[in-house]
């Protein structure tokens, strides 16, 4: 048999050349394939190219393109086209979110149903891996213009889906309002209220307390887990976080629940500093209310805030990290900029949102650093408490459901550390992350067969 580091890198190689032009989903391979050396020396079986388990953990169980054409308020006929690859369902229902945003393509897609299998695994709650979504852009839309645009996706869609097989739920550009829409489509066409078809969905109607809380709120219980190890507290320093959407600003309420200073927000314009910590309440009214910019924050707030436009939060010094908006936005120099600023640790809100040259740097420099896969797994975990919900006809109270995500949080923290000392690197969430999701993957493809 091959040596181990000769293997992955002919799977790196043959993915490569089996996916072109989709240096996304080529990254978040890569980013896996490095880590797994010792696995495959410790446990031969898994390399094994007789019986070709990393292949078939790397092609998608099934892809699926449509084309969704809708009308706008003007009576004028758009086309835009829709996603859904169902990655890996050997640990339970395909699961994972769809994004409504004009980066999406197969690419981008097919990254994030990889991540997903590995992240679903971590929670230990008996999920699969799937991810889509739709070059879509809602922004600036009506809400009719948007109804009609979920209608037309979910018409397609509902096909494919259903609470055994495969439940999405939301990602960029598709919140309560989409998940509504969708919802709503699905039992129009179907016939059955089966609410646990898609998760995200309103409390009153078939959702989960703490839901649209549990990224933000996961990633910052992970980066206080990474700082207990140290010693350290969340109470009394000092954030910053990039991003203005959902993830970031229930990360921001969780960094002010635990006493943690949250000085930035951001979107594609610039970045907002607020010398006096963010003022929560007003930058919801802006971004959840009104739709509006980060700029109409430092607008509204007064003297202690100011805009930068084009900047990036990461030149504002600060002990915590919390990259919360989208993929690679944190690059190398931005990570050299946070270790002079003093950081102490650095948590993924979004997925893969560091770039490899970044979390290197990160590591070289005794960062702690949560990758996506574990410190953002909150919003998944939380997603399938509320498919128990569903499935039992029940609604847990808030406070159960919050204890609940603190407990699964610490255990992906526990198995991703412990994970990473047993394989000779201790400290190394990357590393231990990655192992950890592949072994419980792996183990169930071993047990079911060639399928």
């Amino acid at each position: 048999m091959k040596d181990p580091k000769d293997r992955l890198d002919d799977l790196r190689v043959d993915v490569e050349r089996r996916n072109p032009a989709q240096p996304e989903f080529h990254q978040a391979v890569r980013e896996v394939l490095d880590t797994l050396a010792p696995v495959f020396a410790a446990r031969p079986e898994y390399a094994d190219p007789a019986v070709a388990l990393v292949e078939r953990l790397l092609e998608p169980e099934r892809q699926i393109v449509f084309r969704v054409p809708w009308t706008d308020d003007r009576g004028r006929v758009h086309v835009n086209r829709g996603y859904r690859v169902e990655f890996n369902s050997a640990l339970g229902p395909f699961k994972g979110g769809l994004r409504f945003h004009p980066s999406v393509d197969i690419g981008v897609v097919k990254f994030l149903g990889f991540e997903q299998v590995f992240k679903n695994a971590l929670t230990g709650l008996g999920i699969g891996g799937g991810k889509g979504g739709s070059d879509f852009d809602p922004h600036g839309r009506s809400d009719a213009e948007v109804m009609r645009f979920c209608q037309s996706f979910m018409t397609e869609l509902y096909r494919h889906i259903g609470e055994h097989t495969d439940v999405p739920a939301g990602d960029i550009g598709v919140g309560g309002r989409e998940i509504g829409y969708l919802f709503g489509q699905y039992r129009r066409i179907t016939n059955r209220w089966e609410a646990g078809v898609l998760t995200g969905k309103g409390v009153g109607w078939g959702g989960s307390a703490i839901r649209p809380e549990a990224t933000g709120y996961g990633s910052v219980l992970f980066a206080a887990e990474m700082l207990a190890v140290r010693g350290t507290v969340l109470d009394g320093l000092t954030a910053v976080v990039s991003g203005s959407g959902n993830v970031a600003l229930y990360t921001i309420e969780k960094l002010q629940q635990l006493g943690a200073n949250p000085l930035t927000a951001s979107d594609s314009q610039g970045y907002v500093i607020d010398d006096k910590g963010i003022d929560l309440a007003l930058l919801r009214q802006i971004k959840e209310v009104e739709r509006g910019r980060v700029s109409e924050y430092a607008q509204r707030r007064g003297g202690s805030a100011r805009f930068i436009p084009g900047g990036r939060v990461w030149e504002v010094p600060a002990d915590v990290a919390f990259p919360s908006a989208t993929q690679n936005e944190l690059t190398e120099a931005d990570a050299l900029a946070l270790v002079r600023g003093g950081v102490q640790a650095v948590s993924e809100g979004a997925n893969m949102p560091t770039t490899p040259a970044a979390v290197r740097f990160f590591q070289q420099s005794g960062i702690a650093f949560g990758p996506g896969k574990a410190a953002n797994a909150g919003g998944v975990a939380v997603s399938a408490l509320e498919m128990a919900q569903n499935a039992g006809r029940v609604s847990w109270t808030a406070q159960r459901v919050e204890d609940e995500l603190a407990s699964i949080m610490r255990s992906i923290h526990a198995v991703a550390h412990e994970t990473a000392a047993r394989y000779d690197a201790p400290g190394d969430y990357v590393t231990g992350a990655n192992i950890a999701g592949f072994e419980r993957v792996a183990d169930a493809l071993l047990a079911q067969g060639v399928i």
